[in-house]
């Protein structure tokens, strides 16, 4: 039997606890609500991940060289540099709960995203949109994130009729494409409403259900949880 939590106002969200949420909403509550549990930033994970990202928002941006043990990665992204348009790397953006464009930072912020590489073009009306992936395989990607991602950048950049986005595996050398039009942001969005509507529900009703998973014996930080473990 899930224990009913008093009710807390759902602010904000991102793609990455909308996702938490529908894979488990105990997880989701700790790490996003309570706040009385953290993913572990010093995991082997999360330290190449967040070098991985540093490195190639140098060389894109500033023409850093790549360390030695990423220069495998540079193919791929001297692809990405020729690209013509502004180069935005590791762009935030902010949209409110009408899905007008704000600050990351803005008091009425909603939804709040970080691209990895943006490019603008306004000679052709179109946008690029990266995002890096450090697995070691594109099996178990999810492309809605480009959607959501490009309903942002339909909103800042309004004069945007069409985005060319990507999931760019570096290791594997896979990219995931997805392309989409100015004139479909609700049909875009329209999954992503749905699933805030539940995670406004399970606000207002305190109750966020435990949803056992492969996740549950290795990689859940949960382990108050009953299903830890198992």
């Amino acid at each position: 039997m899930s224990r009913k939590i008093p009710m807390i106002e759902f602010k904000t969200w991102s793609y990455s606890s909308a996702t938490a949420f529908e894979k488990c909403p105990k997880q989701y509550y700790h790490l996003y609500v309570a706040k009385d549990i953290k993913q572990d930033p010093n995991t082997e994970h999360f330290l190449y991940g967040n070098e991985v990202h540093k490195a190639c928002e140098l060389y894109v941006k500033k023409a850093i060289p790549l360390p030695e043990k990423f220069e495998m990665f540079k193919p791929t992204l001297d692809k990405l540099i020729t690209i013509p348009g502004d180069k935005y790397c590791e762009y935030k953006l902010g949209l409110t709960k009408d899905l007008q464009p704000c600050d990351f930072f803005a008091k009425d912020v909603w939804w709040r995203g970080v691209i990895d590489l943006l490019v603008i073009n306004p000679e052709t009306k179109m946008a690029t949109l990266i995002d890096y992936k450090t697995g070691k395989s594109s099996q178990y990607a999810d492309t809605r994130q480009l959607s959501l991602f490009s309903v942002a950048i339909f909103k800042h950049f309004p004069d945007m009729q069409k985005i060319k986005s990507g999931l760019v595996f570096l290791v594997s050398k896979e990219i995931l494409k997805e392309d989409y039009t100015s004139d479909k942001v609700d049909d875009m969005f329209a999954e992503w409403g749905k699933i805030t509507l539940r995670i406004n529900a399970a606000h207002e009703s305190g109750v966020f259900n435990a949803v056992p998973n492969f996740a549950c014996r290795k990689f859940c930080p949960v382990q108050s949880c009953l299903h830890w473990g198992k």
